[in-house]
């Protein structure tokens, strides 16, 4: 492996290497300024402004369950050092990052694991075929003919391996298809979790770089969805620099490589991972020093929006109003010809899969509890209880007892309409309405067991506490329904959003693009860090298209297969945590914007 990357990557060219990655850097990092500007000034305004979301039934847990084990067993893995299949101790800790130990016993004499991965980016394959093929598209001219020995061989029927189109592979294989699907599942889990990298409470930081990661993207002309929008910002950022940097490298060494089609192959892995972990450490710096630049000016930002905030809102409303005089005939046009006629089916394809998702959450926990009061009934009473609790209480995070929900996004297609609008693949919705999911049911568990506590302080008997359990699930199942009504109405929006508004923008800039430098000479100097044409035109682009997803939305509620609350079934006399608040337009934009 040495002899390949000191060939193949000698000082020259990861000289160029760190060239190209700091030019690319560079270049984002200005991106990444103007919409830490813009965002924080959003975020202000929100919190000022008061809107947000419908208030939630269900609680949420304020201390996450940490220091918990999700998963842990045996898995065989192969070591490309000395070319050997290795049994290894593995779990997954609560951070979702697989750990692989020499043994158990290395494990408990706490011996530092031999890998830790974080599986952002990743795909799980279950077959050396499918592997190989990959493989093969990723290194064009390399495809092993038939007779000659595979890049890799399992010694059993039932792989799993990791694979990334940049980063190393990770090979591993269980002795019995039962095993391969219960680490398929816990592995899928790694790997979602991971993707969703960007802490959620991140109200300008997260939403900024993603807006960054695009507008990025679409000055390159590249829109729609980006399938490697996924993981932490450095693994994001590393990313990026390799969609550019990867093609080129390819097209350089990939001639100079030697040997058999799968010895080629072998050597491409090891060099494109090596140049993975040179930009991801280029890319870590420049990060931390772009961040920490902008944390610091971020109080005196804060001061400026405080002081000025009706004035920057002003000359904001007077720049969108200009720009909306010249978008809107165009815009609407577009939308009318080659978007609102799909909303429908878009939607359809969506809320199907998820809704029976979001109803199978429902019928797990119900099971669970269920089960549980069976077992007061049967077993002990409240002795065992806590047992039963401390089960219970892992039940969002337990990869096999959520896969039933998780599988049934697995069916979501956007057939013709995937072309149509540039959807790189339907993963980014499945994963996103799968961690909803995950929520969901953390939230419905904690709700129960607060209410419990509340219960058992009144010291029930056996048969109390049984009937007691009954409603408190019949409740919680209440609030749940409710819950998920919003969570999902949100989603499809959002989701919708996502669909749309790059294809509307892609295909509105060969008219209107060039034209947007003229409005820049209405904006104040003192407020520009707060107000760019460029996100003011998109606003204006996205408000064409939100009264036909906000009705399409609407009226899809209506339709009892899907489970959705209308907002006209809530009783005025009704708890005053089930009405909606307004859906302000302002929100929905911001949604949008800080949406990944």
């Amino acid at each position: 492996m040495g002899d390949v990357l000191s060939t193949h990557l000698d000082d020259a060219r990861r000289q160029h290497i760190a060239e190209k990655t700091g030019k690319i850097l560079t270049e984002f990092g200005r991106f990444y300024e103007d919409q830490y500007g813009v965002v924080l000034f959003n975020s202000m305004r929100h919190e000022i402004e008061g809107t947000g979301l419908p208030q939630a039934q269900l609680l949420w847990r304020k201390v996450p369950l940490d220091e918990r084990i999700i998963f842990s067993g045996n898995l065989f893995q192969y070591q490309e050092d000395n070319k050997k299949w290795r049994n290894r101790f593995s779990l997954v800790p609560h951070n979702y990052g697989l750990v692989l130990y020499e043994n158990k016993v290395a494990y408990e004499r706490q011996v530092p694991p031999r890998a830790v991965i974080n599986s952002a980016g990743y795909k799980i394959l279950t077959s050396v075929d499918q592997y190989l093929e990959l493989v093969g598209n990723s290194l064009p001219g390399t495809t092993s003919k038939s007779g000659t020995a595979p890049i890799l061989k399992c010694p059993t029927q039932f792989p799993l391996i990791l694979w990334h189109p940049s980063a190393r592979h990770y090979y591993f294989c269980m002795m019995t298809e039962a095993e391969q699907d219960k680490w398929q599942a816990v592995l899928q889990d790694c790997i979602r979790h991971c993707n969703n990298g960007i802490p959620e409470d991140s109200k300008v930081e997260g939403p900024a770089f993603t807006d960054a990661i695009r507008m990025y993207r679409q000055s390159k002309e590249l829109y729609g969805t980006w399938e490697m929008l996924c993981g932490n910002e450095v693994q994001i950022l590393s990313n990026l620099v390799m969609e550019e940097l990867g093609p080129e490298l390819k097209a350089e060494l990939a001639p100079r490589l030697k040997g058999k089609p799968q010895e080629r192959q072998r050597q491409w892995i090891q060099i494109s991972d090596a140049v993975y972990r040179m930009v991801y450490e280029q890319a870590k710096a420049h990060f931390e020093a772009v961040l920490s630049k902008l944390q610091l000016a971020r109080p005196a930002m804060e001061a400026t929006i405080r002081t000025d905030m009706d004035q920057i809102i002003t000359s904001k409303e007077h720049l969108a109003s200009k720009i909306r005089a010249f978008i809107l005939p165009k815009a609407e046009v577009c939308v009318r010809n080659h978007v609102q006629p799909y909303i429908p089916s878009i939607l359809e394809a969506l809320m199907v899969p998820t809704s029976q998702g979001f109803t199978e959450v429902r019928d797990v926990f119900f099971k669970e509890v269920t089960d549980m009061n069976l077992n007061v009934i049967n077993e002990g009473g409240a002795d065992k209880l806590g047992e039963y609790m401390e089960k219970l209480s892992q039940l969002a995070y337990h990869p096999l007892k959520m896969q039933s929900c998780y599988e049934k996004m697995e069916p979501l297609r956007l057939d013709g309409l995937q072309q149509r609008f540039d959807v790189s693949s339907t993963s980014v919705f499945k994963q996103r309405a799968q961690i909803h999911m995950r929520e969901q049911m953390d939230n419905a568990v904690y709700t129960f067991e607060t209410l419990l506590h509340q219960e058992l302080g009144k010291g029930p008997t056996k048969e109390e506490l049984c009937k007691s359990i009954q409603r408190i699930l019949e409740r919680v199942l209440k609030k749940y329904d409710y819950d998920s009504s919003s969570v999902r109405k949100r989603f499809f929006r959002e989701a919708l959003l996502q669909i749309t508004i790059p294809f509307l923008l892609k295909k509105l800039a060969p008219t209107c693009k060039s034209e947007l430098p003229r409005f820049q000479e209405l904006i104040f100097e003192d407020f520009a860090r707060f107000i760019l044409v460029e996100n003011t035109y998109e606003e204006v682009v996205l408000q064409t298209v939100m009264k036909d997803i906000l009705q399409a939305v609407k009226e899809a509620a209506v339709q009892r297969k899907h489970n959705l609350y209308r907002d006209s079934m809530v009783m005025h006399n009704s708890d005053p945590n089930l009405h909606l608040l307004a859906e302000e337009e302002e929100f929905w934009i911001q949604a949008h914007r800080g949406g990944r």
